[in-house]
């Protein structure tokens, strides 16, 4: 399949990525790819480094006649995300990404496509190789763990970069330069309960939704789409009516991406089993009904289960059921200035619940620091009235954004003159490294921009060919053109 895609123009780009993706390279575990990417650029005799946190440097000096120009850092990250449909069979920490060509899109064969952002690394490879591409002075940035925290960003220290001007190439949309995104923290709530065994006879089930969409807890939490976690507990929630007793509950799995599934181990009371089966079966038609057009493919499945495990005492159930109850998914505000732009939302990512303790993680993502912190602080009092203890980590800046700057009007001028319209010049509710960069750098101007890829940090990520070609010609066409 894989052979398919090299095929594919631009032939040295898409190879490229398909080298990449032969390498395992999960968020946190980048020790593979981080070799590999020393590994090229000192294949190819530039001068290549590595900083204590992980992030490769390799720089590259202009093409003749370039010289005076200033320097240019094409930036990247090396990790992706990993996430799998239920019934695939894939281990991410040992296999390479198995891909296809479907039509115009490239795609992975039951997993995430990793496009976010092994396209842009590509790219890099590639302009690096070359010896025909036309560019000023070259600082290829390769950063690690985007995905789950930004600490390669963050590691970066001020002082090593001499460039004036940063590309990322990250965006996911190819009518779209981004001039500025959220920042975001990482919220986790902790802590222990009491487990007793059940009083009475129950009858006992495994609970799963699933079949959701999911996908980017950024630039796609204003599509309405569901989550499983919160799902999940609204169905729990109602059935206590029906002597409800948890045993588990096992939902999401990164917060950067909208959890499609949630199981739970449950038992209910025998006299209420006929009762609660009609209610799953008639709630499960509400939700499909409130989700037909955003997750078409939700199911509610309920099957019956030997349960080996205790169960939560009921005091901490009910007080567990109403904290997630009370805890926000979704939009919390959009920008009171910029026209569309969500502000700040919440993603409840993950929730695990089993023997005796529980965790539940969530991302808050804001363009404005402060009410990214205030809906942090909001969730973490919630938890906290329940006896959770709450971390708040991974905490990093938004970038503001410079409409004036000279690469954001040189870009948009090329992006006019070569395809006869306007390009969408905004700021994004995703998480990008430019803000974090920036911090260190603050004389340095920033844009990020990219081919078109649907569906990230989802099985249904896909890549659009047509708009690879497109992309790598504007990107060509702005290193020509960068100033003195």
């Amino acid at each position: 399949m894989s052979n398919d895609v090299r095929s594919l123009e631009p032939k040295e780009v898409w190879n490229h990525f398909a080298d990449l993706n032969a390498v395992p390279r999960p968020s946190k575990k980048e020790g593979r790819v981080i070799q590999f990417m020393l590994d090229y650029g000192k294949s190819l005799g530039l001068e290549t480094t590595k900083d204590e946190v992980g992030n490769v440097l390799i720089r590259k000096p202009a093409s003749k006649g370039m010289e005076d120009r200033q320097t240019v850092l094409l930036q990247s990250h090396l990790d992706m995300v990993h996430q799998k449909n239920a019934d695939t069979n894939f281990d991410f920490n040992t296999q390479g990404i198995e891909m296809f060509v479907d039509g115009d899109w490239v795609r992975a064969k039951g997993t995430t496509l990793g496009a976010d952002n092994g396209m842009g690394v590509a790219s890099i490879m590639t302009i690096l190789a070359s010896k025909e591409i036309v560019h000023p002075p070259i600082e290829a940035l390769f950063t690690i763990d985007e995905e789950t925290g930004m600490t390669g960003a963050l590691g970066l220290k001020p002082g090593v970069l001499k460039s004036t001007i940063m590309l990322n190439l990250d965006t996911e949309d190819d009518h779209e330069l981004t001039i500025g995104c959220a920042g975001g923290v990482d919220v986790t709530s902790t802590g222990t309960y009491e487990q007793e065994s059940a009083d009475g006879g129950l009858k006992t089930y495994t609970l799963n939704v699933k079949g959701l969409v999911g996908g980017h807890s950024g630039m796609e939490i204003h599509l309405g789409r569901a989550n499983a976690n919160k799902l999940m507990n609204r169905l729990l929630e109602q059935c206590e009516k029906f002597g409800l007793r948890i045993s588990s509950i096992d939902g999401g799995s990164l917060r950067n991406a909208i959890p499609r599934e949630s199981i739970s181990e449950i038992g209910i009371a025998e006299k209420d089993d006929a009762a609660f089966k009609k209610f799953i079966e008639e709630e499960t038609k509400v939700l499909k009904s409130e989700y037909s057009t955003t997750d078409p493919n939700l199911q509610v499945v309920l099957s019956s289960a030997e349960i080996k495990g205790q169960y939560l005492n009921k005091d901490f159930q009910w007080k567990l059921l109403r904290a997630i109850y009370g805890c926000p998914f979704g939009i919390f505000r959009m920008s009171p200035d910029v026209a569309g732009l969500v502000q700040t939302s919440n993603n409840v990512s993950r929730i695990l619940v089993k023997d005796g303790s529980y965790s539940l993680q969530c991302l808050t993502r804001s363009s404005v620091d402060t009410e990214k912190m205030d809906l942090a602080r909001m969730i973490q009092s919630t938890f906290e009235l329940i006896g959770a203890s709450t971390a708040l980590g991974g905490n990093y800046s938004g970038w503001a954004p410079k409409p004036d700057s000279g690469i954001t009007k040189l870009m948009t001028d090329l992006y006019k003159k070569m395809y006869n319209e306007d390009p969408h010049v905004y700021a994004c509710h995703a998480g990008l490294e430019c803000g974090i960069i920036g911090a260190n750098y603050p004389k340095m101007e920033m844009i990020s921009f990219g081919p078109m890829i649907l569906g990230p940090h989802s099985p249904d990520e896909r890549v659009q060919i047509s708009s690879v070609q497109k992309y790598w010609g504007f990107l060509l066409e702005t290193l020509k053109n960068i100033p003195a």
